[in-house]
C-alpha cells in the first residue's frame, strides 16, 4: 500500500470526528447552587467565573453537577495538581466535557494524541512532537509574527474603534498555526469555524455535532492530500513521514493531532492576548507602566498568563473510588480549572489582584504535569510580540464600551468581541 492510498483509503475509517460512546443529556440552563449543579457553559460563567470559583474555594472546593451525565469541579490549586499528575486514577482519553464519553477502548491513545493519550503512549506521541516547539524554532518564527502584528495594526488607520480580539488577536495565532502546518493563510476564517465547533459546540445534538466535527476533518485529509502530492518542509509532512515503534503513524494519530495543534494552538494564544489587551485598556495605571517600562514586558506576561488563564481540561474518572472525600463514579468528568488553581490565596499571595511585576510566579496556565503545554515557548512568544507591537504603536488606548465585550463559553475563555478606542 502506498502512502497515499494509506491516507486516503484508512482515514475515513479511523478519523476521530464522530463522538462515540456511552451518549449523556447534556442539561444546561440556569444554576441555582454552583455547588451542586455547575454548568461551564452558562453565560455567567464566561462573563465572569472568578467569583463563582472564589465562592465554592471556601464553602465547597470540588463542587459536583449530575449535568453532562456526572462531573466534579476542583477549585484548589493542591488539588487540581493532584489530579493532574495522577494518571493511574484519571484518564486523558477525553479532555472536552461534553455530551458523550469515548469508549475506553480508544485509551491510551485517544483521539488527538498526545493530549487525549495515557501513560505509556503518551511519552513517545509527545515525544515527536518536541523538536517543532524548542526555542530556538520557536525564535526562528518571531521576526515573521511582528511584521503580522505590524500589519494587522496598518490596517487600523483612520478607524477610532477597532476590535483588539477579532482584528488582531486572533489572526496572530491563525497565521503563525497555518504557517507551521503548511496551510493556506487565507483559511484563516475556517479555521475560527472548526475552533466554535469543537470548544463551544459541546451542547449540541450529536448528529449537529458530528457533521461539524467531520467538516474540519474533511479539511485535513484535503491537506494531506495536498502535502503527499506536494512535499515541503512543514508540521504537515513531518508527521505524514513520522514513525512510531517502526511503524509510520496511523492516519488518525496525524490527523488527530493536526487538529489538536490547529485548534489547541490558535484558540488559546488568541484568548491569551485577548484577555490581556482587556485587562490594559481597563487598567491605565499598569498600560501606562508598561509603555514607560517595556522590559517590564515579559514579567507583566506571565502574570495575565497566571489571572486570565485561558484553559480548563476535562478528565475522566477510570474507576469508583472515594477521592479526598467525595464519592467518584467511573467515566464522572473531572473539570481541572486551571483558571480557579491560579487564583487559589494557598498557592499566590494576593490571588485575586493583577499584579504586572509578581517576581515569583509559578501559574498553571500552561497545565500541570505529563500534559504541560508542548506549544507552551511559541505560545509566550506570540503573546509577548503581539503586547510589544501593540504598546509601542498603540501606546493610549481604552475600552469603547465595557457592555460591548464578550466572552467565549466552554473550556477555554476569552474575549470574543473587545472594542476598543485608540489614539
Amino acid at each position: 500500500m502506498t502512502v497515499d492510498d494509506r491516507f486516503t483509503r484508512d482515514f475515513r475509517e479511523t478519523r476521530p470526528d464522530a463522538p462515540v460512546g456511552t451518549r449523556n443529556e447534556v442539561i444546561t440552563g440556569p444554576v441555582s447552587d454552583w455547588a451542586t449543579g455547575f454548568s461551564h457553559l452558562e453565560p455567567e460563567w464566561a462573563e465572569d467565573p472568578y467569583p463563582i470559583q472564589d465562592d465554592l474555594r471556601q464553602r465547597c472546593p470540588i463542587a459536583h453537577t449530575d449535568r453532562f451525565g456526572g462531573g466534579w469541579l476542583p477549585t484548589r490549586y493542591e488539588d487540581v495538581a493532584a489530579i493532574a499528575y495522577d494518571t493511574e486514577r484519571f484518564s486523558s482519553r477525553s479532555i472536552i466535557m461534553s455530551n458523550f464519553r469515548p469508549p475506553r477502548e480508544l485509551a491510551p491513545v485517544g483521539g488527538t494524541p498526545p493530549i487525549s493519550s495515557d501513560p505509556p503512549f503518551h511519552h513517545d506521541a509527545r515525544k515527536l512532537l518536541l523538536p517543532a516547539f524548542t526555542k530556538s524554532e520557536v525564535t526562528k518564527r518571531e521576526a515573521a509574527t511582528r511584521a503580522l502584528c505590524h500589519s494587522l495594526i496598518d490596517e487600523f488607520e483612520g478607524r477610532p474603534v477597532v476590535d483588539a480580539a477579532r482584528d488582531y488577536a486572533q489572526y496572530i495565532p491563525m497565521r503563525v498555526i497555518a504557517d507551521m502546518l503548511g496551510f493556506p493563510p487565507e483559511d484563516g476564517p475556517r479555521f475560527r469555524e472548526f475552533i466554535e465547533n469543537a470548544l463551544e459546540g459541546v451542547n449540541l445534538p450529536t448528529d449537529e455535532r458530528v457533521a461539524r466535527m467531520g467538516r474540519l476533518f474533511d479539511y485535513l485529509l484535503a491537506q494531506i492530500r495536498d502535502h503527499l502530492d506536494n512535499p515541503r518542509e512543514d508540521l504537515t509532512t513531518y508527521l505524514i513521514n513520522a514513525e512510531l515503534y517502526g511503524d509510520k503513524l496511523d492516519p488518525s494519530h496525524v490527523a488527530g493531532t493536526m487538529a489538536l495543534l490547529l485548534i489547541a494552538g490558535i484558540d488559546t494564544t488568541w484568548s491569551a492576548i485577548g484577555a490581556s489587551l482587556w485587562h490594559l485598556a481597563k487598567t491605565p495605571g499598569d498600560r501606562e507602566r508598561l509603555v514607560a517600562e517595556p522590559e517590564l514586558l515579559p514579567t507583566a506576561m506571565e502574570e495575565f498568563l497566571r489571572a486570565y488563564a485561558p484553559v480548563t481540561m476535562a478528565r475522566l474518572v477510570k474507576e469508583d473510588m472515594r477521592w479526598n472525600g467525595v464519592d467518584m463514579r467511573a467515566d464522572d468528568w473531572i473539570l481541572l480549572s486551571f483558571p480557579a488553581a491560579n487564583r487559589d490565596p494557598e498557592q499566590f499571595d494576593r490571588a485575586d489582584e493583577v499584579v504586572i511585576d509578581r517576581q515569583v510566579n509559578r501559574h498553571a496556565a500552561f497545565g500541570l504535569g505529563i500534559h504541560r503545554c508542548v506549544g507552551s515557548h511559541l505560545a509566550r512568544m506570540e503573546l509577548r510580540v503581539a503586547l510589544d507591537v501593540w504598546l509601542e504603536r498603540i501606546p493610549d488606548f481604552t475600552l469603547a464600551d465595557p457592555a460591548e465585550v464578550t466572552w467565549s463559553a466552554g473550556q477555554v475563555r476569552g474575549p470574543r468581541a473587545l472594542p476598543l478606542r485608540i489614539g
